[in-house]
């Protein structure tokens, strides 16, 4: 199958795809897929109407919940897939993985079913929380590396030394085919039309198999992947027709995290899917609260992306009455991350507008700007008087779709009040909400930055202790959100002449960072103007 589109009429987020390469002499994954022992400790799925979600995008949207499965993944599937081929005396000297989440648990389950010893290689700023839910399933913990990848070179050389067999997490046939077995179950379980299938997609393991059996059979159904907009290597390699290895990746969908695809995966990913959408953060809280309305049930980032995918599609496509699945993939959710995405919903599910609004300090003013909002809840209202002329306000608004924000908006600089839009702002949403009124008029070369690191304890103090001491702190924020990373907003006062050695201050601090000096919000309500 070969789908065309011009440069000039691409839809942003959302890549199809081109020639395919050839399918010749390669594994006859429907034949894997048919045999592959899965059901020793997984269990056929439901495939679920979402009622409200359907009622909303006009489409009948069926949801796959892999988050059912006893490790509350789609993983164990392949995990033990790939286990249960391994000969007796490989299966004697056991099994190692390397993984900070659900394929660790996927492989200490199969290898408690299976007899076998397992250890786990995580990264050692792996949560408690995911270590204590490996330990419970009989596994073995090794702790190494900062990261996923440090963490698996690890793994790969205890594996040689000990002569365990290396179970990974979606780079292997036998695993690609355990995750293939739930497009079996999709098309048996719904043999009437189905327009497109959506999959989460981090290494690719999941989109590999599931598209090598549905295409087989239904050639007709759609194949799409989803991808955070911070991780997108498979869109990235798809589009280049080669395999792109990110420099870093956005953790906040961390199961789905990661900076190369595999050589497998992306061979199968070039033969069989059509297309790859990607999404924001607000994207994926808004679609685990749809899942969450419809099921009762709390998603991972991760495991909400295909529903957030999908949503995306069928917005964008304008299809209706037509029928799609979501592969919902996994709800290991850390609980102190609920938070965060109540927060950030109802701005995903564009039902929240975040203005910053200037308001003339002159009587009437504040009862003219309310009448203008009228019935709308408020859900943040921010101000600190800072000038005698004009009062800077954040608010956030609820409403009913994007297109009343902008028409409020509108409304709002057509009556003399002038108003940014920081609905997709994300320092603003982030950090500047909980800062504002925190102008500082001494802050003479000021220089705004956003840091994200590896969160741990003891993480935000070493990171305090690696700031150099020649340049002033002039402005901190950092809150927990019970996530693998932490975010930090920092200012620093630099003068203009030590720009060099702040920039090679920024090389040595090895952590991921966003120059945030020249962002509207922060001019608005913190900076010198």
């Amino acid at each position: 199958m070969q789908i065309l589109q011009s440069a000039r009429n691409r839809v942003p987020n959302s890549t199809k795809l081109g020639k395919k390469p050839s399918p010749r002499m390669h594994p006859d994954y429907l034949e894997r897929i048919l045999t592959a022992r899965v059901y020793d400790v997984a269990i056929e799925s439901p495939l679920e109407h979402a009622p409200l979600l359907s009622a909303r995008m006009g489409n009948r949207i069926l949801v796959k919940r892999e988050d059912t499965q006893p490790v509350f993944s789609f993983k164990l599937r392949g995990a033990y897939n790939k286990m249960a081929q391994l000969s007796a005396e490989q299966l004697r000297r056991g099994v190692i993985c390397a993984s900070a989440g659900n394929h660790a648990q996927g492989v200490a389950l199969a290898a408690s079913r299976l007899g076998c010893r397992a250890l786990i290689v995580m990264p050692v700023t792996t949560p408690q929380i995911k270590i204590d839910a490996v330990l419970a399933r009989g596994g073995e913990i090794v702790l190494h590396g900062e990261s996923f990848d440090e963490a698996a070179s690890h793994a790969r050389e205890l594996g040689a030394r000990e002569q365990l067999s290396f179970v990974h997490p979606y780079d292997d046939p036998d695993v690609i085919a355990g995750q293939g077995t739930i497009g079996m179950e999709i098309l048996r379980q719904h043999p009437d039309p189905i327009h497109a299938v959506f999959c989460c997609v981090g290494g690719g393991g999941l989109i590999a198999g599931v598209a090598a059996y549905i295409k087989r059979l239904r050639p007709d159904i759609r194949i799409i992947g989803v991808e955070a907009e911070d991780a997108d290597a498979m869109t990235q390699s798809l589009a280049r027709g080669e395999r792109v290895k990110l420099e870093q990746v956005g953790l906040f969908a961390d199961g789905a995290a990661v900076k190369l695809v595999g050589a497998e995966c992306f061979r199968l990913a070039q033969l069989h899917v059509d297309e790859m959408i990607c999404v924001n953060t607000d994207a994926i809280c808004a679609a685990i609260k749809d899942v969450f309305e419809d099921t009762r049930s709390i998603l991972e980032p991760a495991g909400a992306l295909a529903v957030a995918g999908a949503k995306e599609y069928l917005r964008r496509s304008g299809l209706r009455d037509a029928t799609v699945v979501a592969i919902a993939s996994g709800a290991n959710m850390n609980f102190d991350r609920l938070r965060f995405v109540a927060e950030r919903a109802e701005v995903g599910e564009q039902r929240e507008a975040v203005l910053a609004v200037t308001l003339p300090e002159e009587p009437g003013a504040y009862k003219r700007f309310m009448s203008l909002i009228g019935l709308r809840s408020i859900t943040e209202f921010n101000y600190r008087y800072s000038d005698a002329s004009a009062a800077h306000v954040f608010v956030g608004l609820q409403t009913s779709s994007r297109a009343e924000s902008l028409g409020l908006i509108e409304a709002l600089r057509e009556n003399g009040y002038p108003t940014l839009d920081l609905t997709d702002n994300e320092l603003a949403k982030s950090h500047i909400r909980h800062l504002v009124g925190g102008r500082c008029p001494v802050a003479t070369d000021e220089l705004l930055y956003r840091f994200v690191f590896p969160d741990r304890p003891g993480a935000l103090i070493r990171f305090l202790d690696s700031m150099s001491h020649d340049w002033n702190i002039s402005l901190f924020h950092y809150r927990n959100h019970g996530a693998d990373y932490g975010s930090v907003l920092v200012g620093m006062q630099v003068p203009a002449g030590e720009m060099g050695e702040f920039r090679a201050f920024l090389d040595r601090l090895g952590y991921s960072y966003q120059d945030e000096t020249a962002n509207p919000a922060y001019r608005t309500f913190l900076g010198q103007g």
